[in-house]
């Protein structure tokens, strides 16, 4: 707001100078049509510090503008005979000097092309002010020659003209500079560079005309040309380069028969997110996911490629790319990072940089997202080969042997006890069978519920276990997929006490508050390092994915604590 307001200020203030002056000096037509061509420079200063304020080049068109302005004003008031306005008339060489020098030079972002041009900015400054402070020390009369009743008039005379002539100077070293960062630059940034050439070449045309053709040749026509083109020919040459090349995310829109000038053409991250949202939940592809977020990132800031690497080198990439990233954002918690190329046209600035870390929160979780999606998947996949190797090495064999015991009997006409034994494999097969089912899914789990499964399961284990529930919680059923989790994370716990930790004794508690179902198993066994978690980190993802949590205290010698929630209605 601050910085609105402060530009449209020196807006003000550039205008209201240029059309008193103006006015001051004459009042016919013309004059208006100078006022007219001249208010194009504070116009587009302000629109450029107003909706870019971290760009520096609106804000040096404006004090260009302003320069502009007083030195009109200076100029009015000493036609009207105001003491003070010839010295304020200098200022207009300070116009000159930053529209010669500074506003080509720092085109089209304000700061110099490298740190090899700080020599001439330095002079040309110093030229700048040298030249300025000579004119406000030798006045020019509205006849048009030196105040020589000024004390300072000869040596302010020699001021002046050194300082305008190494001025002069620095604008023809820019100017070649111009040329040769058009050659060199890319067919993207040689638009660019060609119409900000075409303007300060247009500019100092306009100059020569002006300061000969008006003054010394007495041509008033050529004199009006070159006004107009030291007027118009920068600011012009800039509109079309920023417009037609989208720098500074600038462009003309048109809507119905009106033409007009918008900016902010990439979506803000209130957009990005509203329709990321939807898509990485609609996608259930982890790759998928972070393709998304990655083109989102390229669409966002306008960039040649974006990329979305993984803690664990996986990378998705959206576009071509090619050469090094120019922003880089880690995204919290270590789980990757989000890299993006450059802008075809124009650079990253500050502003882009915000954008990028806003969207590492959303990548962060999409990135977790997906490396939940994948332990979850590789864990299904694990489970089917667990339940497929139990079934082919343990019923799978035992059916063949039973198949081939009971034609053996039928060919040779077996007795009661080859029956018997037949039988007794058969039994141990349907128990076999349903010891695999149970591990699939317990049937005390389908038909009693979450707290009779934990009893069923702690019944049979070789160590006195104690399961604590509260009556409420007995009658009480939740969702499939929650009471599966709870029933295995018990189940695994368990199993580690038994075969890890050597525990003597084994507690299990369920309880349900604050609108979370929480277990927790403890042992008094030897204890591990909390750090490998083994099969429980498999059920910390399922839980993880249910919107809960694992929790795992262990030290050697202490025992263990297992303690897993997850949240349910209620």
């Amino acid at each position: 707001m601050r910085t609105n307001l402060g530009a449209a200020l020196l807006a003000l203030l550039a205008a209201a100078g240029l059309t008193t002056g103006a006015l001051l000096e004459s009042t016919g037509p013309w004059q208006w049509t100078f006022i007219a061509v001249g208010l194009i420079l504070p116009a587009l200063g302000w629109l450029l510090a107003a909706r870019r304020p971290e760009v520096r080049y609106g804000w040096l068109l404006l004090a260009t503008a302003v320069c502009f302005g007083l030195g009109i004003l200076g100029v009015g008031l000493a036609v009207r005979g105001v003491g003070f306005g010839a010295p304020l008339a200098a200022v207009i060489a300070v116009f000159y000097g930053l529209s010669w020098v500074f506003v080509p030079l720092l085109f089209p972002e304000g700061r110099l092309p490298s740190r090899r041009w700080r020599p001439v900015a330095w002079l040309a400054g110093v030229a700048i002010a040298v030249h300025f402070a000579g004119t406000a020390l030798a006045p020019v009369v509205p006849g048009g020659s030196v105040e020589a009743s000024a004390p300072a008039a000869p040596a302010g005379a020699w001021a002046s003209g050194i300082g305008q002539v190494v001025t002069w100077i620095m604008a023809m070293v820019v100017l070649g500079g111009l040329v040769v960062r058009w050659r060199r630059s890319e067919r993207p940034e040689r638009g660019q560079y060609a119409w900000i050439l075409a303007g300060a070449v247009a500019n100092q045309v306009g100059f020569v005309l002006l300061a000969f053709f008006n003054v010394g040749l007495g041509l008033p026509v050529f004199g009006a040309i070159g006004l107009v083109a030291v007027l118009t020919a920068l600011p012009g040459a800039m509109v079309v380069a920023i417009v037609r090349h989208r720098l500074l995310d600038v462009r003309v829109g048109i809507r119905g028969s009106r033409v007009l000038l918008v900016f902010d053409v990439r979506p803000t991250v209130g957009e990005v997110l509203s329709s990321l949202g939807p898509a990485l939940e609609g996608d259930p592809e982890p790759v998928a996911q972070l393709g998304r977020l990655a083109s989102a990132v390229r669409t966002g800031l306008d960039t040649r490629w974006a990329a979305v690497t993984l803690a664990d080198g996986r990378r998705v990439v959206s576009g071509r790319e090619e050469g090094p990233a120019a922003l880089t954002q880690p995204v919290r918690g270590g789980l990757g990072r989000i890299e993006c190329g450059p802008r075809d046209r124009g650079r990253l600035y500050d502003e882009d940089r915000r954008f990028l870390e806003a969207l590492a929160v959303p990548a962060g979780l999409a990135i977790q997202g997906a490396g939940l999606a994948t332990r979850l998947v590789n864990a299904q996949e694990a489970e089917r080969r667990r339940i497929e190797r139990n079934i082919h090495d343990g019923v799978q064999q035992q059916l063949v042997a039973l198949i081939a015991g009971i034609e053996l009997a039928r060919a040779t006409g077996g007795d009661a006890e080859t029956l018997g034994l037949l039988r007794e494999q058969a039994r141990q097969t349907l128990d076999d069978l349903r010891e695999l089912a149970a591990g699939i899914h317990p049937s005390a789990l389908s038909q009693g519920g979450l707290v009779e499964a934990v009893e069923e399961r702690c019944s049979r284990l070789p160590v006195p276990t104690r399961v604590f529930a509260g009556r409420e919680l007995r009658a009480e059923r939740f969702p499939d997929e929650i009471e599966g989790a709870m029933y295995f994370t018990v189940s695994e716990a368990v199993a580690n006490a038994l075969k890890h930790a050597r525990a003597a004794t084994i507690e299990v508690r369920l309880a349900k508050a604050g609108g979370r179902l929480s277990v927790t198993v403890r042992d008094d066994g030897q204890g591990f390092d909390a750090g490998a978690r083994g099969g429980l980190a498999t059920l910390a993802d399922r839980l993880d994915a249910l919107g809960g949590g694992l929790e795992l205290d262990s030290e050697q010698g202490k025992g263990t604590r297992v303690n897993a929630w997850v949240p349910v209605d209620g």
